[in-house]
């Protein structure tokens, strides 16, 4: 019974991307399956296969290592604003950790060795590859294959930041599902962090959410090749002969680096704007002189919304109201708020099958504080289709859900 209602949930899923589709009579099936099928075949692979999990977590250790080195520069800098030795007692757990001094960094760190990694033609050898193995699979193109790949262990801009040279070329619907990945997927800067959050109540957390954060790509590419149809020349994007590089390594990570501040101020700011404009629409909705237990807010709102959704993906009758609350704190404030909510809720909240469900759910950056960092950071890059991004990153917030959704329909049929 949970196969079939999962199957239809991944139909009711994709019939829902497609209905938000710029041109429906132009998708091409063979994503859209291909997708969708890639993304069951690595669940149960990862699931019931033991030395593909081990060697998916090995690949993980290398992200830490990254963030640990950042780390490093970041606390020589800012001392314990950036998790060096606190000099006070932290009461809440987790309140010490600041989202500015611990995770944005890793956008210059990132920056740098793009930037290094193409003056040195690793980054070519890599897209070459990949164009390759994706023509022959998904059908499409190296420079989105790359980004889809980079961002199940990066964030929604140290991806791109990885592509940064192809995104000018780039057609709009793969733009649009490079932003779709970032949206349906998580860091891997915070895997560890969420993991710990769970581990509590969700058997072998941060595995499941090693899982969730892979499967959700090729859902977000099936996906969003239904809501924005595009058709690459494959091949063309494996070459950077018409890009400028450094001429030395050390000029390629200055310039890298410089490159990074940029991006980084074009997200501080939108967030910071973004997450302000949220918190004054949820101010106006309270004075609405309305009969209810507690103040409208856009959570509440969204939270409406996404109970057809829940039960679509499985989430038994009894659970469907705390779910779709979940995500709609999710989608209006950040997943980790909604895990936290998620970790916090009494054991007879949610069944185990319904918790599980929502660990892969709950997995991705689709939300509005993420919107502002998506626009402000892709724009920096390329300033001249920033109007085309400002449009497509909506868009975006509607695929990443619908792919994270996927995975947990995923979840609920196999795991």
């Amino acid at each position: 019974m949970a196969l079939l209602h999962g199957f239809f949930g991944l139909l009711g899923l994709l019939t829902i991307a497609w209905l938000f589709s710029e041109d429906r009579w132009k998708v091409r099936p063979r994503l859209v399956l291909g997708g969708v099928t890639l993304q069951i075949a690595l669940a149960l692979l990862l699931a019931k296969f033991p030395p593909a999990l081990t060697l998916f977590a090995w690949l993980t250790k290398g992200v830490h290592a990254l963030q640990e080195a950042t780390d490093a520069g970041t606390r020589l800098v800012f001392g314990y604003l950036a998790g060096g030795t606190l000099p006070f007692t932290e009461v809440n757990p987790g309140a010490s950790f600041l989202l500015g001094f611990r995770a944005f960094p890793l956008v210059l760190v990132i920056s740098a060795l793009a930037s290094l990694l193409l003056y040195w033609g690793v980054l070519q050898k890599i897209v070459g590859a990949l164009a390759f193995c994706l023509q022959r699979s998904l059908g499409i193109g190296g420079a989105l294959g790359l980004g889809a790949a980079v961002h199940i262990f990066v964030g929604m801009i140290e991806a791109p930041l990885l592509v940064r040279p192809y995104l000018k070329t780039m057609q709009r619907g793969e733009l649009f599902a490079l932003m779709s990945c970032g949206m349906a997927g998580i860091a891997g800067t915070v895997m560890v962090i969420y993991a710990s959050l769970l581990e509590p109540v969700i058997p072998e957390a941060l595995g499941n959410i090693l899982i969730a954060s892979l499967i959700s790509t090729p859902a977000a590419l099936a996906v969003a090749s239904l809501m924005v149809p595009f058709n690459p020349q494959q091949g063309e994007e494996a070459t950077l002969q018409q890009f400028e590089t450094a001429s030395s390594s050390m000029e390629a990570i200055a310039q890298g680096t410089l490159d990074g501040v940029g991006f980084l101020a074009g997200i501080i700011g939108m967030l910071i704007v973004l997450v302000a404009l949220v918190t004054l629409v949820n101010a106006s909705l309270a004075t609405l002189p309305l009969s209810l237990a507690e103040p409208l807010t856009l959570q509440a709102l969204f939270g409406w919304l996404f109970k057809p959704i829940m039960w679509l993906i499985g989430i038994p009758g009894e659970d469907i109201e705390t779910a779709a609350r979940l995500m709609g704190t999710k989608t209006v404030l950040n997943e980790f708020v909604a895990y936290l909510d998620l970790a916090h809720l009494p054991s007879e909240s949610l069944t185990p099958r319904s918790r599980i469900i929502l660990t892969y759910s709950l997995c991705g950056f689709a939300n509005f504080g993420s919107l502002g960092i998506m626009i402000g950071g892709i724009s920096a890059m390329i300033p001249e289709r920033r109007k085309e991004i400002a449009n497509l990153a909506p868009r975006s917030l509607i695929s990443g859900t619908l792919a994270t959704c996927m995975s947990g329909a995923v979840a609920g049929m196999f795991l």
